[in-house]
Order: C-alpha cells, then structure tokens, then sequence
C-alpha cells in the first residue's frame, strides 16, 4: 500500500476515554495516537485517525470466510485493533488497462479481503446520521472499495453531514463459482459475494451506531457492477431490513443486476471449471491447493465454454461470451431483479437511478489520447461530422440527428454520435417498474457534464460522476480539471445525494424543482453546469438508438 503523504501530528489526551463531541481539531490536519478515535465494535475496539475534522477507520474485518464458504462473524479480540490502512482487496480478474483519468492508490490483494472503511463527522455527539454505503464497480469481476481515489467517502461525510461505509466483497469464482451440485455445503455457493455484502449491511446495522450512524437510516449506493449489486440487493430476502433507500448509477444492466445467471449456466461453469483444473466432482478440497489466479483462469475458460454451448452472448448481445454474475437460485436470491416487474419487497424502497450522457461510448477516446486530442468533434469540419454520423447511423442518420437536437439543444451534432443507450435505456426500464408499484418513489437523472481535460474529449464517460457525488473535485482534479464550474454542480449532486439518504427526497439548494419519475410525467434530472428537469426529452433518441429494446 502506498504510505500517506500526510504527517501525523500524535495527540495525548489526559483522559483514557475519547469524547469527539468537545474535542477540537483545528490545529492540525491529522491526530492519531493513544486513545484517538477509539470505537468499539461488537467484536472488539479500533482505533482509527481523524483528518481535517473527519473521524476515519480503514479495513476493519466485517465477517471472515473460508474459501467458498458462506460468511461468519470475526472472532472477538482483545486490545484495540488498528484501522489506519485499507485493508485487503479481494483477489481480480482484471477489466482492463487505466487511462490518464483514473487515479486511485496501490492495492495488495488476499482472501482475507472482507473488511470495510467509515468516515464520520463525529462518532459520540449523540447525533444520529444518515448512513450511505458504498458497493465499488468492477462488474462481478474486479474493483475494491479503494480502487479510485473518486471513492474516498471523508468530503462527503464532512459536507453532507453522513456517515460513508465502503466494503470490500468476494468476486469472481471466489464469490459466484455454484458448486451447489456437490453437496448440501456448498449449496449457497454460487451468491457469496452477494452474501457478504449482506453480511457488511449486518455489520452496519449491529455496530454503526458507534460511530455516529443511524442503522435505521441506511442508503446503498454503488456505481456500474456496484449498481447491478444495489439492485441484486433489493430482490434478497436477506437484505431486506437492512436498507432503508438504495442509489443506482450507470448499473442497471440485463444479464448483470436486472437479470441474473440461470441455475443450468452456472452449474455448467462449475462443471467445466472443475475440469479444467483436473479436479474430480467427489474430491473439491483439491480446489485449496489453488491460488485463486489459477482458478479464475480455469474459470474464465469455463464461462467461455459455457457461453459456446449455449450460445450466450455479451451484455452487449454482439459477440460470443460469459460475465461473472449472481445466479437466481431460487433462495438466496428468489426472482429476477428487474424482470417484467419490480420485487415486491423493494416496494418501499426510494430509488434513485440514472446514467451518464456518454458512458461506454466516448471511452474508446480516452484509451488513444495520442490520436483523439488531435482529431475529434472539435476538429471535424461539417462535412466530416456528417460522414461520421453517416458511417454509424446509416439510413437512420437523419432522425438521430433531429431526435438529438431536440433532447439536447445546446450541443454540437457530433456528440450525437456518442450518446450512450446501453446504460440509459435499462435505466428507464427500471424507473418505470419501479414507478409503476407505486409506492416509494423513484428518481431519474443523465449526468451530462464534460470535462474540460484534454479540451472535453473524454465527455461524460463511464465512471466520471463518481467525483461530483463523493465531492471530491480536487482530489480527482486530473479527471475533472478541479475547476470553479466542476465544484459548483459537486456541491449540488452531493447534496442532492446526501439529502436522498436523510429523506429520500433528492432535492436540494442550487437544482430546480426535481419530481419523482412516473412513465407518465418522464421527469429527469440533467446534470451539467445549469442543472435542468425535462420530461421525455429523449425518449424518441433513445427508441431509435435502441429499437429493440422494451423499455
């Protein structure tokens, strides 16, 4: 792990019990040292650090678990137990490579990865704050609960008034591999991951208290493979209780959070994953003579093997494969998601859901820097916009360019060419059946701001609302120039986000009025420098971009 760049500044207090409520912290940005930020937990005290006035622990242990095995309670200790690093980070499969965007510290992998980090305002002036929880992205397969420095929860704690959770959870084969087809043991085996984020909700319920949290105002918040699992979450019997209101960004994906694995798929994989290994159905102790990197190897095959078979296809329906994902097994996770209609226990869950303007589709950009800053939408003449758009769009070139001017009059035509269906349609699908229960209500937004990094080329890729909603515009300056515009919708979306978790009503000062969605009042919230709701706005794009699919 990387060491702080900050200096600690030790502070010894003449009393052996911690009162935060009169301490003052005013004259030096870190304190840490005897009888400092001290907590205690059901299984034992830890000691963290406070920073600029927010109280932090780091990579305390939530549950245990052995390889492919439901989680437990950690055994209690004795003493106060350090949580001044992060800890852990479960083992990956990688996604991919990292651009010039995306920042975030080193991280030392292991299976004994099920901890998670608190960032409080206080932890004893008797106040009881909302609680928002964050689920890291990386889809199923990859990511950490430190993996970007976008995720750091100490802004949001000290701006918002909240208590932040991050949590770090099993992936891949190590979290979703179903052996349940080789004894009663490991008949849950195939939603470990999910489980254990279960279990860090159970952790928060019986412990939060202790460091200034209500347990009975919790939020789940979680971005891309992170929505997907606050979606997963909504449809479990045994989250239920657990959370109180649940946030969705860029994740509602068919065959990843609103639909999940079949039980024939996932027992395929385990079959041929275990082939692959050369390790027999009678003999699955053989499985810990592997690291997890040559399972998740065995695996990976398998899921293509798999997807052959069956003919599967990507999340994008293009070519032939497999994603790691929660498998409906008929208990721990009963029913779908978001089928055809929304789980009758999240009825009384608010919702807030939405994606961003670009996603997937302006990233190609980012990963060639070299090539894109030189030619781009700024650069083409007309005639080459045209082209462009003629090129992707084909016959339908001029009803996309109409459509796209409607919904977003003041753009250039060439963002048309970048305007993101895959995570904006589903988006809408799930607000509808979401609304259509009526009950809590659900809210919808496009965050469509561009950064001004590399003269706005990257525009409003995947992941780059993170920093506004964690208000980390500086700490994330690389990604979102850190400039005067960028702070202002920060202190807007992070607000709207922390006011969600207290009420479940996400407006706030500096937005205009923001309406629960309904099919039929299309209400959305557009983020960008001048925050704006429209109705319907870009349904008719979207029917075009995305034909075939029911929303």
């Amino acid at each position: 792990m990387k060491p702080t760049k900050s200096k600690l500044f030790p502070l010894l207090l003449l009393s052996a019990s911690i009162s935060m409520a009169t301490m003052s912290y005013a004259e030096t940005q870190v304190q840490a040292g005897n009888n400092i930020a001290v907590a205690q937990t059901q299984a034992g005290k830890v000691q963290g650090y406070v920073q600029n006035g927010v109280i932090t622990y780091k990579g305390m242990p939530y549950a245990t678990a052995e390889r492919f095995m439901p989680p437990q309670k950690v055994a209690n200790w004795q003493g106060e137990k350090l949580a001044l690093t992060y800890g852990e980070v479960c083992p990956q499969v990688p996604m991919g490579g990292r651009s010039f965007f995306f920042t975030g510290p080193e991280m030392t992998e292991g299976e004994s990865c099920l901890n998670l980090n608190v960032w409080s305002p206080s932890v004893s002036d008797g106040k009881k704050r909302a609680v928002m929880v964050w689920i890291h992205g990386g889809g199923f397969q990859s990511g950490a609960s430190n993996d970007l420095d976008s995720y750091d929860g100490a802004n949001l704690a000290r701006t918002g008034d909240v208590v932040v959770v991050s949590v770090n959870h099993r992936l891949n084969a190590m979290g979703f591999l179903d052996l349940s087809a080789y004894g009663e043991q490991y008949k849950n085996s195939a939603n470990l991951g999910m489980q254990d984020l279960v279990a860090s909700l159970e952790w928060v319920k019986e412990n939060i208290a202790q460091f200034g949290g209500d347990p009975n105002n919790v939020t789940i918040f979680g971005e891309s493979g992170g929505g997907a699992k606050v979606l997963t979450l909504m449809a479990m019997p045994s989250a239920k209780g657990l959370f109180h209101k649940a946030v969705v960004q860029s994740g509602a994906v068919e065959k990843m959070g609103m639909t999940l694995t079949s039980q024939k798929v996932s027992h395929r994989v385990a079959e041929l994953t275990l082939a692959n290994l050369g390790v027999k159905s009678t003999a699955l102790d053989k499985l810990n003579k592997f690291t997890p990197a040559q399972i998740n190897e065995a695996a990976t095959k398998a899921n293509l093997q798999t997807a052959k078979e069956l003919g599967l296809t990507d999340l994008y329906n293009r070519n032939t494969a497999l994603s790691w994902a929660p498998t409906l097994d008929g208990s721990i996770i009963p029913q779908q998601p978001v089928g055809e209609k929304y789980p009758e226990i999240a009825k009384d869950i608010p919702l807030l859901i939405g994606s961003n303007l670009t996603e997937w589709e302006s990233f190609p950009l980012q990963m060639d820097l070299q090539n894109s800053q030189k030619s781009n939408r700024f650069t083409w003449t007309e005639s080459e916009t045209m082209d462009r758009l003629k090129a992707k769009y084909g016959n339908k070139t001029d009803e996309i360019v109409a459509a796209f001017r409607e919904a977003y009059p003041n753009r250039m035509i060439a963002d048309a060419l970048y305007v993101d269906s895959f995570l904006r349609t589903p988006a809408l699908k799930t607000a509808r059946l979401k609304a259509d229960q009526q009950g809590a209500p659900v809210y919808n937004y496009i965050f469509s701001w561009d950064t001004p990094v590399f003269n706005s080329v990257p525009m409003s890729y995947h992941t780059s609302e993170i920093a506004f909603v964690f208000n980390n515009i500086e700490r994330m300056a690389q990604a979102t120039g850190g400039g005067k515009d960028a702070q202002a919708l920060a202190d807007k979306m992070s607000r709207a986000w922390t006011n969600f978790a207290k009420t479940g009503n996400p407006n706030a000062e500096g937005l205009p009025q923001w309406d629960a969605y309904t099919r039929e009042n299309g209400k959305v919230m557009i983020f960008d420098n001048q925050p704006e709701v429209k109705p319907h706005h870009d349904e008719k794009l979207q029917r075009l971009l995305a034909p075939n699919y029911n929303f």
